[in-house]
Parts: structure tokens; sequence; C-alpha cells
């Protein structure tokens, strides 16, 4: 166990230590986001789709946030069906569509490898209509064919190698990190905004937990808020 969690910890290390610019341009747009009551889109496909979940409707979120799920590029409708239709060019466009993106929300997309259709074509479809965008991805794919890092508006290296998992058990390799380095770089950004935005007079709209006193009157008058613009509420 503690190999791993030396692991883990190292990557989270790193991105603090060595994207700290790029950390504070992603809040920055966070903040700015806040400030003119826009909303922050998260995109991701397979396993990367799980920082949009995380940072979705949860105690201590930002409700502003809007997770862009698709079931056809999510797992628990066909696992290997999805890993499949993630590499189909033309399913970005219709999914960006179904989501209500506005000029002056911010698209956030999460990809490790950062070269499958999907996510490529979504931050393309978020850059066409004017829409900030934030990458989430590993340079170590950029030999191998990643793209969105050098696409996006703002690029989040998620430092993870080539495969994703580092502990060797015999021949194969078990112990991804991807979905650590995304949640921290995600959550990061977003509380960082929100105090950005709070600096700037703005109280940002967070979630509170339902099992703690006035919790759940708070969540209402948030949801009433965002219903209809954040397309799961």
């Amino acid at each position: 166990m503690s190999e791993y969690l030396e692991r883990i910890v190292d990557v989270l290390q790193r991105v603090e230590a060595e994207e700290a610019a790029a950390l504070s341009s992603a809040s920055d747009a966070v903040a700015d986001v806040i400030c003119r009551d826009g909303i922050i889109h998260v995109f991701g496909c397979g396993h990367s789709h799980l920082p949009a979940l995380d940072a979705f409707y949860r105690a201590g979120g930002l409700a502003c946030v809007s997770p862009v799920l698709d079931v056809d590029l999510m797992l628990h409708d066909g696992a290997a069906k999805s890993s499949r239709m993630e590499k189909m060019p033309g399913i970005a466009s219709e999914v960006y569509r179904r989501h209500g993106v506005k000029q002056g929300d911010l698209f956030v997309v999460i990809s490790a490898s950062g070269k499958n259709a999907a996510p490529v074509e979504m931050l393309r479809a978020a850059k066409a209509a004017g829409v900030k965008t934030v990458a989430v991805s590993s340079s170590a794919y950029k030999p191998h064919g990643g793209v969105l890092l050098d696409e996006a508006d703002i690029a989040v290296d998620c430092k993870v190698p080539h495969g994703d998992a580092v502990i060797d058990v015999g021949e194969a390799k078990m112990g991804g990190l991807s979905t650590y380095a995304s949640l921290f770089i995600l959550n990061t950004a977003l509380i960082e905004g929100a105090k950005k935005a709070l600096a700037r007079g703005v109280t940002p709209p967070v979630y509170t937990s339902g099992n703690v006193d006035g919790g759940t009157a708070r969540n209402v008058a948030l949801e009433e808020r965002y219903f209809g613009r954040v397309k799961h509420l």
C-alpha cells in the first residue's frame, strides 16, 4: 500500500509545484465565471468523467458546475462500447449542443491521453463557439498523439505517465493515477476560483451538506437558481 500511496502523493506534489501558473490561470477563469453568473461545464469520457461527477451537486461544491454527461461515453451502460465510441468522430458536437453552453461560460475537458476524438472535438466545439477552455491532460501522451494541452486556452498537465498505471504486478501494471490527479486539479481550480470571486465581492454559490442545520433550504435555493441552466439538476 505504501508504494501506491507514494506514487499518488508524488504526482499531486508535482502538479502543485510544476503547474502553479496554469492552476492560477484556471482559478482566475473560474472566478470570472462566478462573478458573471456563468456556468462551468466539465467533460470527460470513461473514468475521466469521474471528476465531473465529484464536482457536481455535492456538499462543498459549486452549484454552477454542470457535468457534461452522455451515457454512451460513460462506463455503466457498456464499458467496452464507451471506450470505442470515445474514439469515434462526430459524437462530441451532438453532446455539446445538448448542454446549452453559452459565451461567458467555462468549458473544462479532462482526458489523460488528450488524443481521442470525443474529448478533442468537445474542446474544439467550445473554442469555435468562443467559450474559454481548460484542458487537463498529460504531456506524456504528446509523442503518442495527445493534442489537448496544445489546443486549450489554459492547459494543466496532470503529470501521469503513458499508460496511467504505475505499480508492477508481474508483467502487468496496476494502480492508475489520472483520477487522483484530475480530481486534485479540478477541485483546486474551483476552490481557489471561489476564493478569488469572494475577494472581488461576489459570494460563490456553494452547496452545503443537507445533513447540517439549514443545509437543505440553502441547497433548494441554489437548485432553483440553476435549474434549467445545469442540465442534470
